[in-house]
């Protein structure tokens, strides 16, 4: 059964980057991060910083982090493992999901799929959810999904340094 840890402010975008860097440590291969949230809302940012802070993690030079809304997705080395960066709006059925090779990679890769509502019955049942929100001048975000996840996640932002 799903659940969800405390909502998480985020005043600045350096705070959002700053959350990306505390997650790196817990999220590998096998992870699905759905982001969801409105246009603005920082999906693509958060995006950005994570695979920004895990290719730094696994001591690799910065890459730019285009948004995938063209391309659908892009990939990324994370050292030992890819990570797959999703941008689903402009899908119109569920099933050219499969077209993308995204259920190969759910077991494979890190992904981070953005507009995860155009996976329908193809969204993995165990990815983590990261709902961001428009909060006055900053950004609201809640991490739900599995309890085993949210544990492992929980506990990377306790220990991490903001």
């Amino acid at each position: 059964m799903p659940t969800a840890l405390p909502p998480i402010d985020l005043a600045t975008p350096a705070a959002t980057d700053a959350l990306a860097r505390r997650l790196a440590p817990a999220l590998g291969p096998g992870d699905t991060i759905l982001l969801e949230g409105p246009v603005g809302a920082g999906k693509t940012a958060f995006a950005r910083a994570l695979i920004g802070a895990l290719r730094a993690q696994a001591g690799l030079p910065p890459e730019d982090v285009p948004s995938p809304t063209f391309t659908l997705v892009q990939t990324y080395d994370a050292g030992g493992f890819e990570i797959w960066h999703a941008d689903l709006y402009r899908l119109g059925q569920p099933e050219e999901v499969l077209e993308l090779g995204l259920e190969d990679a759910f077991a494979d890769a890190l992904c981070l799929v953005e507009w995860p509502d155009r996976l329908g019955p193809a969204a993995p049942r165990d990815a983590i959810t990261l709902a961001l929100a428009v909060a006055g001048e900053g950004r609201r975000a809640v991490l739900s999904g599995p309890e085993a996840a949210l544990a492992r996640l929980a506990a990377a932002l306790d220990r991490a340094p903001a």
